[in-house]
């Protein structure tokens, strides 16, 4: 694991007890060139940072010391923790993302990122339900680090929390609509269970499909469209039953 320290300005002080961090948040960088996307969290007017960053080759960039608060999660939420920077170590990956022609991880940032995952969980003892992704925290904000983000691949070296369903056997019920308003709401529900932000008015269509969009980009990835079928509601049970 190639580790470079090349320090941002961009973070708070006090230092933080290291009880104090629970987190880890992933990101991707969301812009065309990774150079750009590094001096963007070097650069003071930017107001952002994480604490580290993986290259293309990767190789792993430390821009924020990990007792310092970066300025990578912004207005966030989850279960009944508020502001998420405070208790958090953020990581950014180079990748232009969904607006810049967003592209599946390369092996060597996967690879960097197993290594430093296993590094920050045995250091600050986080639990794997406690490694999240940008758009867990602000799912009417953001979509990274997004749906080519190899959460399975992660789940299966024991690194981050996912459902013990099997894939093939609940696609079947894909599409498949749910038979009523109850199930919407328990849908809902078991997402608030898991951590999601409570969106005030969820009836609304759109608070509803960002809930939904940032549950399926982690746990249903190869579907995003927003829509609660049974296959969803059935991954929902799974997890709030773990």
């Amino acid at each position: 694991m190639n580790i470079i320290c090349d320090y941002s300005p961009n973070f708070s002080l006090p230092k933080r007890p290291k009880k104090k961090i629970n987190y880890i948040i992933i990101h991707y960088t969301g812009m065309k060139k990774e150079l750009d996307s590094i001096k963007r969290l070097q650069n003071l007017n930017s107001k952002v940072s994480s604490h580290y960053l993986i290259k293309k080759n990767g190789e792993i960039l430390i821009l924020v010391p990990d007792l310092y608060v970066a300025w990578h999660a912004g207005l966030s939420h989850w279960k009944n923790q508020k502001n998420l920077n405070k208790s958090s170590i953020g990581i950014e990956i180079t990748n232009p993302g969904h607006q810049f022609g967003y592209k599946n991880f390369s092996k060597k940032q996967i690879f960097s990122l197993k290594k430093l995952l296993k590094y920050l969980i045995k250091k600050f003892k986080i639990k794997k339900e406690c490694i999240l992704g940008h758009s867990d925290i602000s799912p009417d904000r953001k979509k990274d680090p997004g749906e080519k983000f190899p959460w399975g691949n992660l789940s299966k070296n024991s690194l981050v929390w996912s459902h013990n369903l099997d894939p093939k056997k609940i696609k079947k019920f894909r599409k498949i609509k749910l038979s009523s308003e109850f199930e919407e709401k328990k849908f809902i529900k078991n997402l608030y269970k898991i951590g999601y932000k409570k969106i005030k008015g969820f009836k609304h269509v759109k608070n509803a499909e960002y809930l939904t969009k940032a549950f399926q980009r982690r746990f249903r990835q190869d579907l995003v469209d927003g829509k609660i079928d049974q296959e969803c509601l059935k991954i929902s049970k799974n997890l709030v039953s773990k």
